[in-house]
């Protein structure tokens, strides 16, 4: 008989099977690898410490802002395709394009930067002539904006 657990990520109950690991002497399972990666970048944010909740456990929020600067700037189809490509992540909140700047405002509970970064590499491929590489590379070396705390952005300011 297989046991049926609840993954800490997104709370869906799971075979104690699926997606498996050993994370500091605890069994856990998730729905998916997706969710197995975000837990395994930040585990603390889902299972908290010793003494401590954690944030996911207390249902809050860890908003992210992300703003960086291509070396040339999309077109109008090639921004929207890139932006309904992110908003199309759990997690994704915002995404502002300008030229070449786009700004992006995300939960870190539910989606990690890098899962953001390959989504990014996904969308580049399909415009062809070197944009992966530009929108993946542009957003690992990211220029951090509006931070508070090193956690949480201000949640009332849009893209500027």
């Amino acid at each position: 008989m297989n046991e049926i657990v609840e993954d800490p990520v997104c709370h869906m109950m799971v075979p104690a099977t699926s997606f498996a690991l050993k994370y500091e002497g605890i069994a856990r399972a998730f729905c998916s690898e997706q969710c197995k990666e975000r837990f395994l970048e930040n585990p603390y944010l889902y299972v908290g410490r010793p003494g401590h909740r954690a944030v996911a456990q207390l249902g809050e929020q860890v908003i992210k802002r992300r703003s960086f600067v291509l070396s040339a700037p999309l077109d109008t189809i090639q921004g929207e395709q890139v932006r309904l490509g992110l908003l199309s992540m759990m997690g994704v909140h915002e995404v502002c394009i300008d030229g070449n700047k786009i700004e992006i405002q995300y939960d870190l509970v539910q989606v990690t930067a890098e899962q953001i970064a390959d989504q990014l590499a996904l969308t580049g491929a399909n415009l062809g002539s070197g944009w992966v590489d530009r929108l993946k590379m542009a957003f690992i070396n990211y220029k951090e904006e509006c931070e508070i705390g090193g956690l949480e952005v201000d949640k009332t300011k849009g893209c500027h």
